[in-house]
C-alpha cells in the first residue's frame, strides 16, 4: 500500500507539472502553428495547385497563429480560396486563445496577488473558480464576435456600395478584414494592404477602431461595458491602459504625421483630410496590426524609428496585440518617477505598487530589449540590408505588428526561420512569462544581510 500511496503521489505530481499553465499555452499554440503549416502546406492550398514550400508555409502560419501579418507572398495571389480560409481560422483561433487565456491568467494572477481592483472579472465573479473561468472564456467570445459582426456589416456595405463588388464577395472581404482587424493581425487581400483606401473613412476607421477595441483587452472591454458610466471606479488596470493608450495615439498620430506630411512617397501625395486619416491610421497600426495606407517602404528613417517605439510597447494585457504592453511601460515610468522624486513606494492614482509588479515589469521589458537586440544583431550578420530595415523587421516580429519596409521576402530561409521563432516568442513570451513570474512568487523566510553596491 505504501509503494502504490507513493506512486500515486509522484503521478499526481508529475501530472501537476506537465499540466502548468504556461505549457498549455506553448504547447497549445504550438500545435495549432505546426497544424496550420501542414494544411498550407497541401496543393489545395495554393492557387497554383502545387505545394508551397515548407518555410513558406510555416511562416504564414506562425504569422496569423501568432496575428502577426507578416508576409513572404502575396495573401490574396498565392494561396486559393482554401488557403486563405485557413489562415482566417488560424487569425481567430489566435486572437481569441490569446484573449481568452490571458484574461484567465490575469484572473489568476490577480487573486494569487489579492488585487481586488486589477481585473473586472474577478471583482464581479467574486472567486477565481470553475465558474469565473466559463464567464471569462463565454465574455471573450461575445466580445470578439460583437465587435467582428459590426466590422463585417460596415465593410460589406461599403465594398458592396462604394466599390461596386458583388455582395458574395463584399462579405467576404468584410469577414476577412473584420477578423483580421479586430484580431490585430493585419491580414490584407491586396498587394499593397490597405493603400487604395487611404482617403476613405468608411473603410479606413471602422478597420482602427476595430484595432484599437482588440488591443485594449477583454478586461478593459469588459469594464468599460460594465462601468462606462463611472470612470472613478474603474480598476486601475483600466486607467492606465486606457491614459497611456490615448497618450500614445495622440503622439504617435502627431509625429507620423509631421515627419511624413511633405513625404511625396506617403502623405504629400494626399489631400490635406486625406494626410490627416493616413496619419491616424498609421499612428493606430502599431498597436499592433500590420495594415498599411501608405507604403511603409517610402517613409523616412525618422519615421520607423518612432513606429519601432510604437510597437515595441504595443497595446494592452489579455487582449490581441503584442508588444511588452503599454501598462508594463507605464508601471516602468511610474517607478522611475517615484525613483527620481526619492520616494520609498511606488505609487499610481491612489494605488500602491507592490514590489513584486515592478520586478516583473522589469523583467518582461528587459528581456525583450535583449531578444530584439539579439536578433537585431544576428539578422545583421546574416544578410546585407541596413540597421534600421533590420530592426523594424525584428520589433515588428517579436511585438505581433506586420508591418515591414519590403525585406521580408527577402531576408532568405533562415532569416524567415528567425522571423518565426521570434514571433512565437513574442506572441507568448510576455504572456507566458508575466503568468509565470507571478504564479512562482512566494514569500520567503528569511532575510540576507542588506549591502549597497555601487549604482551609476
Amino acid at each position: 500500500m505504501a509503494v502504490v500511496g507513493f506512486l500515486r503521489r509522484a503521478w499526481r505530481r508529475l501530472f501537476l507539472q506537465f499540466v502548468h499553465p504556461v505549457r498549455v499555452v506553448v504547447v497549445a499554440f504550438g500545435s495549432a502553428l505546426l497544424i496550420g503549416a501542414v494544411l498550407l502546406s497541401l496543393p489545395v492550398a495554393a492557387e497554383s495547385g502545387t505545394g508551397s514550400a515548407l518555410v513558406t508555409a510555416l511562416f504564414t502560419a506562425a504569422s496569423a497563429v501568432c496575428v502577426t501579418g507578416l508576409v513572404v507572398v502575396d495573401t490574396a495571389g498565392h494561396w486559393s480560396g482554401f488557403g486563405e480560409l485557413v489562415i482566417l481560422m488560424l487569425i481567430q483561433l489566435g486572437g481569441f486563445g490569446v484573449m481568452t487565456l490571458a484574461s484567465l491568467f490575469g484572473l489568476m494572477i490577480s487573486g494569487r496577488m489579492r488585487l481586488r481592483t486589477r481585473l473586472l472579472a474577478q471583482a464581479e465573479t467574486k472567486s477565481v473558480g470553475p465558474g469565473a473561468a466559463r464567464q471569462v472564456v463565454l465574455g471573450v467570445v461575445r466580445t470578439s464576435l460583437l465587435c467582428e459582426v459590426v466590422t463585417a456589416l460596415i465593410l460589406t456595405v461599403r465594398f458592396a456600395t462604394g466599390y461596386d463588388e458583388p455582395w458574395g464577395r463584399a462579405i467576404y472581404l468584410g469577414v476577412f478584414h473584420a477578423v483580421s482587424s479586430f484580431n490585430n493581425a493585419g491580414f490584407a487581400l491586396w498587394p499593397d494592404s490597405l493603400v487604395r483606401f487611404a482617403t476613405d473613412p468608411w473603410i479606413c476607421l471602422p478597420i482602427a477602431v476595430a484595432v484599437l477595441a482588440g488591443g485594449l483587452g477583454f478586461p478593459v472591454l469588459w469594464e468599460l461595458r460594465r462601468q462606462w458610466r463611472s470612470p472613478r471606479r474603474w480598476s486601475l488596470h483600466t486607467k492606465i491602459t486606457l491614459g497611456m493608450s490615448a497618450l500614445l495615439l495622440v503622439v504617435g498620430t502627431v509625429v507620423i504625421t509631421a515627419a511624413e506630411w511633405n513625404n511625396d512617397k506617403t502623405l504629400a501625395a494626399l489631400s490635406v483630410p486625406g494626410r490627416l486619416l493616413a496619419g491616424f491610421f498609421q499612428a493606430v497600426m502599431p498597436r499592433t496590426a500590420g495594415f498599411n495606407s501608405v507604403d511603409v517602404a517610402g517613409m523616412h528613417t525618422e519615421t520607423w524609428l518612432s513606429m519601432d517605439l510604437l510597437m515595441f510597447i504595443g497595446g494592452g494585457s489579455a487582449g490581441t496585440a503584442g508588444g511588452i504592453k503599454v501598462t508594463t511601460f507605464a508601471l516602468l515610468g511610474f517607478v522611475l518617477w517615484a525613483e527620481l522624486r526619492g520616494e520609498p513606494r511606488v505609487n499610481v492614482l491612489r494605488r500602491r505598487l507592490p514590489d513584486d509588479v515592478q520586478r516583473q515589469a522589469l523583467t518582461i521589458a528587459l528581456l525583450s530589449v535583449g531578444v530584439v537586440i539579439g536578433c537585431t544583431w544576428t539578422l545583421l550578420t546574416l544578410t546585407g540590408f541596413s540597421i534600421d530595415k533590420v530592426l523594424f523587421e525584428v520589433v515588428s516580429a517579436f511585438a505581433t505588428v506586420g508591418l515591414s519596409t519590403g525585406i521580408t521576402a527577402d531576408l532568405g530561409g533562415v532569416g524567415h526561420v528567425m522571423l518565426t521563432v521570434l514571433m512565437f516568442i513574442g506572441r507568448l513570451g510576455p504572456l507566458t512569462l508575466g503568468a509565470a513570474l507571478a504564479l512562482r512568487s512566494r514569500p520567503r523566510r528569511y532575510e540576507l544581510p542588506e549591502e549597497r553596491p555601487i549604482v551609476g
